[in-house]
Parts: structure tokens; C-alpha cells; sequence
């Protein structure tokens, strides 16, 4: 009598209705990238929702998944499964998010449960028993925008109010605020009842953005997400906006996938940034996945900056988005007044030594008469650090480790003052009797000055003035608007108090001088970034760039218009035929495994493969450790090609072969 009440105690029976469920199990392989049917037990029938989180039996192991559906019947033949049980019956797992995560995964060649787990943070359980007061009614929409100083800005506002699925590319004005842009945009959006996910690089800019937010729709309708929130903290404001109690997101790259109610607007600010670039599989960017959840949902879509990259400029030439920008008169009058080397022979009459000299007499010219005046001098440096590259004294050839052929570089001073001997950058291991392979020199000089030594440099070359350092080891939000010399990592530019009075741009040839597809890109959108910071030229604001003035970034600087400059970049890469004229994808491995998957990998027509090279990378015997290949289609292959490489893929994981290949598509770094 004890056995049978056991046993129909642990009997279990399916659920009467749509007893089969659909789950995606987190097993990130590529050749079990589809959902498995499972039974719902009858017992967790209501907890057993769509978009929750499951816990079920795969391969002899109990694994987390999640419910996408439920269905009456199943296409599998046998016994199926049951479910273990529901981690939480939270709907985590939205329809539109779910669509979202399958079109990343198959545009990047990806998993689905890769997606999944940049789009949805961890589970708290405390947090998800929490009851939050929702906001009564829809905030008003702001009396001024601030977007009629641009010819399309009004009739973009009055699209967002209409609930039009507008499109644009946002060129900002020198002198823009552009938070407050943003939040004015974000909250026309909330005014008609919509939400909004605006995602910018770093957190210095979600504050930004998150005060004027908060200013125009009030605390409870906004929310910040970033990577330094806590666990508990993160999944209570995710949470928030998956309830559809906020309605606008503000956050780094994990925003693009928050799954906010009725979505009106997705921007992202300032595309350019590597930040945006997931260094997680499947590689996602920021850029792309809005584009892509814009079309999907029919929202509006805003992708802004000071500068424009080659990606938008397609988008404006292909049709599919609209340029936003002000007139050139506005431009004019807003942008600071730019100086390079070179511009003029009067110039390089007064300083013979113009092009040869890291700062020249017209930069300090420029930075003596802005702290006169009373205003702070930004100093825009490539490099971190003190000295991070040395070279032989006599030859120039670059200064290596001889343990590891790393390079060197002077770390600076101990606690003591003490100077340390020049140090391996990639081992660590200290040279304190460097000799030049080549010319057997014990003479070493620095090559690029970084941000450290640039600061004890201007301190005593600008006796008295204050010298402040924004780099990684401490990033400034802000200054106050005194006399002073502020040196800055791009990135790390901290905001000015009233604007600065100038800005110098050294070591312009570090950053066009890089082996990158997209050197002139980067560099032009470092710059004007830093530009930006200046005051109008009406107001005495002054930029020194330390490059030649020929070049055709220091040209678009110059004359402020980084759309031409996206126009010769697109039209280049172009006839070139790289990303974004046509679809690209790296496939990186060893030697073996990179030539195995291209034999088996299905070009499609039209299609080619460039290389393998090797990357540079050694192991211990001195032989090539991995390679890289390039795989180029046209742009309406792409979609071809992302299914060749996913096949592919597969086949090697469902033979379970034991050296991995990364593959990405459409990756920033090429060369």
C-alpha cells in the first residue's frame, strides 16, 4: 500500500492544455542552435508561460533554458521529456526580444543562447518580488526641443509625436548639447505614449544623458542600465522596463536589446566607438542590432554624433535614413576655429621647425593666450602612460623584449623616484642593458610620448599653471572653467565648465599612421569629439592639430564637415571592396582548423576568399600559431554567407573537433 502511494506521488502527467513546450536550451553549440520540445507536467501548467525561465534534463544534465512557446503536438518521434521545473514563471522573454536575439544570432553566424545571455541579466529572485508603483499618465511633451536650429530637426520631432517611423542620421552642431537633444527627443516619444532606448558608449554619458532625461520626464520614467551596476540592481531597473513601468532606457551597449514597451525611438550616440563593438560571441554592434530591431518593429531610429562613419553614411545613401545637419552658417558660427600644420607659408616662415616639432609655436601661442584669458586648455594625447614605445637611438628600429619580442616601453618612477628600467609591455620582464639587434646601439630614445610624460612636460614648459591628467588610471567627468591645462586620453575628455578655450591635438601621425582599415575614420571622429568641447571661435575658441594639413581627415576638421569626409571614406572601401560596400567575415584558428572549416564552408556565387595569413602571433617553437581569413560577398549575399559560415560551424561542433575557430562578421578590426 506504501509502494503504490509512492509511486502515483511521483507520477507525471502532461498538462490538458498545449502540453508541449518549446525551449531553448543554454548550450551554446552551434549544431544544437534550435529549440527542443519538452511536456509540461500538469503541476506546473500556470507557472509554465511563455518567455520564463525553465530548468530541463539535456544529454543527461540539467540545464537552464527558456519557454519561447507553447504548442498541442510535436513533430518528435518518441518519448519526450518533461520539464524539471520553472525557475520563474517571470515572462522574461518577450516576443518582439525573442525575434530580436534569432535575427542577431543568424545575421552574426551566432547562437541564440549567446544572444540571450547579453540580452537578459541574471535572475534575482528578492527582486522580481518586489512590487514598484507605476507612473500615472503620459508626461507632456517639452515646449522647446531645441532641434529647429536644423533645417529636418522640427519635422523629425513632429514624426516622433505622430508615431511615424522615422529614420535620420543626426549630424550635431559643434556647440551642441547634446543630451539635451536627446532627452527632448525621448520625451516628444514618451508624450505619445511610447518608449524610447537611447545608448551611448561609456557611463560619463549615461550620467550625462540620465540627469537631462530625468529633468524632462522626472525619475521614476527613466532608467540607467550599465556594466558597473550590481546584480540586484541591474535586474530591478531591466525589470522596470520590461513591466513597462519605464519608458525610457538610458545605457551602454547591453541597452540595444532592453525590452521596452512599445518602442518609439532607438538612438545611439556616437556609432563610431569601439564600446559599441560586443567583444562577446556573437559579436554584435550596437549600430546594427537598432537598425535592425527598428525595421523589425517599425520604430523610429536616430544615429547620432559629432562625426559620421562609412555605416551611416550608407544608410543616408541608400535611402533608408535621412541626414539631419545644420546649415553651413550655423556650423560656422558654432565650430572653433581649427589651425594645422602647414596651412600656410606664413606660418611655417614664423617656425621653421613646424612639421618636425611635437608642439610647435602656434600651439603654444594658441594654449598661452586661452590661460591668459582665463579659460582651461585641453590637450588631447593617442598614448597612456609615460613612454609607451622605445626605439633604438642610432637605427630607430623598435626596442623588443628579448625574452618574449614584446615591446618596451619606461614605466616611469618608483614611490621613491626612482627610474625603473625599460620593461616588456606583454611579459613584464625588465631590459636594464638594452643592445640593438640590428646595430648593436645601447642608445634608446622614446617614440610616442604618452599622456603621463606630456603632462610633466607642459607642467614645466607652463610654470604655474595647473595641470590636471584624464586617462585610465582616472577618468574626469568635468573641470571647473579656470586657468589650466587638462591632458586626456582620446575618450576620457572630460566637459569643461563653460567650454574650453582650446584645444591641442598631438601626435596626429600615431593615430593615422595605424595599419586600419579605419584609421582616417577613427582619428577624424577622435578629433572632432575633442573639438566639440571648445568654445565658437566667436568666443576665442581655438583647436591646434598637430598634422599636415593636406590630409584629408585634417581637411574635413578643418572645415567641420565629417559628411564629406564619410562620402570619400564610403566611396574608397567602395572600390576597395571592404565593409560597408560589401559583407565581410574573419575566420580566426589555427592553421588546421581555419583551412578545414574554408574546404567545407559554401561560398556563395560571387563570393571570394582572401588568405589565410598569419596574424603575428608565435608560439613556443617560433611557428605561426593562428591565422586569419577573410571571406567577402556583396551586401545582398550576406545573409547567404552568415548561413554558410552557421553550417559550417556546426558541422565541426557536431563532430566535436577539438580546435576552435572564431568567426565574425562585418568586424571593426580587419587588418
Amino acid at each position: 500500500m506504501t509502494s503504490t502511494r509512492r509511486a502515483r506521488k511521483g507520477e507525471r502527467r502532461p498538462a490538458a492544455h498545449l502540453p508541449i513546450a518549446r525551449v531553448y536550451v543554454d548550450v551554446p553549440l552551434a549544431h544544437l542552435d534550435r529549440p527542443f520540445d519538452y511536456q509540461v507536467p500538469e503541476q506546473l501548467d500556470a507557472d509554465a508561460v511563455p518567455g520564463c525561465r525553465v530548468r530541463v534534463r539535456f544529454a543527461g544534465q540539467l540545464v537552464d533554458g527558456y519557454l519561447v512557446q507553447r504548442v498541442s503536438d510535436t513533430d518528435h518521434v518518441g518519448r519526450l521529456a518533461f520539464l524539471e521545473r520553472v525557475t520563474s514563471p517571470e515572462p522574461v522573454l518577450t516576443p518582439e526580444l525573442a525575434e530580436l536575439a534569432r535575427g542577431v544570432a543568424d545575421r552574426y553566424a551566432g547562437c541564440m543562447v549567446d544572444v540571450l545571455r547579453l540580452a537578459i541579466p541574471p535572475r534575482h529572485a528578492k527582486v522580481e518580488a518586489e512590487d514598484v508603483a507605476e507612473p500615472t499618465g503620459a508626461p507632456p511633451p517639452p515646449e522647446h526641443t531645441g532641434w529647429h536650429r536644423y533645417p529636418r530637426g522640427t519635422a523629425f520631432m513632429e514624426a516622433l509625436a505622430a508615431e511615424r517611423h522615422a529614420r535620420a542620421v543626426w549630424q550635431a552642431a559643434p556647440d551642441e548639447d547634446w543630451p539635451a537633444r536627446l532627452a527632448a527627443a525621448a520625451a516628444v516619444t514618451a508624450a505619445a505614449g511610447r518608449g524610447t532606448v537611447l545608448v551611448v558608449p561609456d557611463h560619463r554619458d549615461v550620467d550625462r544623458l540620465h540627469a537631462a532625461c530625468t529633468a524632462l520626464l522626472g525619475a521614476d520614467r527613466v532608467v540607467a542600465l550599465s556594466a558597473d551596476l550590481g546584480p540586484a540592481k541591474r535586474y530591478r531597473r531591466w525589470l522596470a522596463v520590461r513591466r513597462g513601468i519605464a519608458k525610457v532606457v538610458v545605457g551602454t551597449r547591453a541597452a540595444m536589446f532592453a525590452p521596452v514597451a512599445e518602442p518609439g525611438l532607438f538612438v545611439v550616440w556616437d556609432d563610431g566607438d569601439d564600446l559599441h563593438a560586443e567583444p562577446r560571441a556573437p559579436y554584435p554592434h550596437v549600430r546594427d542590432v537598432l537598425v535592425q530591431r527598428a525595421h523589425q518593429t517599425g520604430t523610429a531610429l536616430l544615429v547620432a554624433g559629432f562625426a559620421r562613419t562609412a555605416e551611416a553614411q550608407l544608410l543616408v545613401e541608400s535611402g533608408w535614413a535621412h541626414a539631419i545637419a545644420a546649415s553651413r552658417d550655423t556650423v560656422r558660427t558654432a565650430a572653433p576655429r581649427v589651425t594645422a600644420i602647414g596651412e600656410s607659408d606664413a606660418q611655417l616662415a614664423r617656425d621653421e621647425a613646424a612639421r618636425s616639432a611635437r608642439l610647435p609655436s602656434v600651439a603654444f601661442d594658441v594654449a598661452r593666450r586661452a590661460l591668459r584669458d582665463g579659460a582651461p586648455v585641453l590637450v588631447q594625447v593617442p598614448r597612456r602612460g609615460y613612454v609607451p614605445a622605445l626605439a633604438c637611438g642610432d637605427c630607430r628600429s623598435p626596442a623588443r623584449c628579448r625574452r618574449c619580442a614584446g615591446p618596451l616601453a619606461l614605466p616611469g618612477r618608483h614611490r621613491d623616484g626612482e627610474h625603473r628600467p625599460a620593461t616588456c609591455r606583454w611579459c613584464g620582464h625588465g631590459e636594464p642593458s638594452f643592445r640593438c639587434p640590428e646595430c648593436g646601439s645601447r642608445r634608446i630614445r622614446a617614440v610616442v610620448v604618452g599622456a603621463g610624460r606630456t603632462a610633466e612636460e607642459l607642467g614645466r614648459a607652463f610654470a604655474g599653471a595647473t595641470v590636471r591628467t584624464s586617462g585610465r588610471d582616472e577618468v574626469l567627468s568635468s573641470v571647473p572653467g579656470s586657468p589650466a591645462l587638462v591632458v586626456a586620453t582620446p575618450g576620457a575628455e572630460p566637459v569643461a565648465e563653460g567650454g574650453y578655450g582650446a584645444a591641442l591635438l598631438l601626435d596626429g601621425w600615431a593615430l593615422l599612421g595605424r595599419a586600419d582599415l579605419r584609421a582616417g575614420e577613427e582619428t577624424l571622429r577622435r578629433w572632432m569629439t575633442a573639438a566639440a568641447l571648445v568654445r565658437p571661435a566667436g568666443d576665442g575658441g581655438r583647436v591646434v592639430v598637430i598634422a599636415e594639413s593636406a590630409l584629408v581627415p585634417v581637411q574635413a576638421l578643418v572645415r567641420w564637415d565629417p559628411a564629406w569626409h564619410a562620402e570619400q571614406e564610403l566611396a574608397g572601401r567602395t572600390e576597395l571592396g571592404f565593409p560597408p560596400a560589401v559583407r565581410m567575415a574573419t575566420v580566426d584558428g589555427v592553421p588546421s582548423a581555419v583551412a578545414a572549416l574554408l574546404d567545407e564552408l559554401e561560398v556563395p556565387e560571387g563570393g571570394e576568399v582572401l588568405g589565410p595569413v598569419p596574424l603575428g602571433e608565435l608560439d613556443g617553437e617560433g611557428n605561426a600559431d593562428r591565422e586569419r581569413a577573410l571571406v567577402r560577398v556583396a551586401r545582398p549575399q550576406g545573409r547567404a554567407l552568415a548561413g554558410a559560415l552557421s553550417a559550417a560551424v556546426a558541422r565541426r561542433t557536431a563532430r566535436k573537433e577539438p580546435d576552435s575557430v572564431r568567426v565574425r562578421l562585418d568586424p571593426l578590426e580587419i587588418v
